[in-house]
């Protein structure tokens, strides 16, 4: 990933709905969720939930597929970690104590 790939994901990343979304969308696995089904999930009118879909597709967090009339939204594993591989590795440098961070049965804070 590059630095411009990096700061349109990160960047699409930076609003409330779209967090919402890729919160709601990374359960469902590579199978995702119908754009109707995360309208009403998420509370959102159609146009708004298009224009957050349009974001995070573009900047290669989420991927859609197409069945018979309905649009279906799934998490682009490989999208969203490039973005964290960025941060991780370009930015921090690998820095034991930012990763230390990352995992899930991290210490607690002294």
């Amino acid at each position: 990933m590059d630095r411009t790939q990096a700061l349109a994901a990160l960047s699409a990343l930076a609003h409330a709905d779209r967090l919402d979304l890729l919160r709601l969308l990374y359960p469902a696995g590579p199978e995702g969720m119908a754009a109707g089904e995360i309208a009403r999930s998420l509370g959102l009118s159609a146009s708004r939930l298009s224009f957050h879909l349009s974001q995070m597709e573009g900047a290669g967090l989420i991927g859609s597929r197409r069945v018979a009339r309905n649009v279906f939204y799934a998490v682009d594993p490989r999208g969203l970690g490039g973005t964290i591989s960025y941060l991780l590795n370009d930015c921090c440098q690998e820095n034991p104590e930012v990763i230390a961070c990352c995992t899930r049965n991290r210490p607690a804070a002294e």
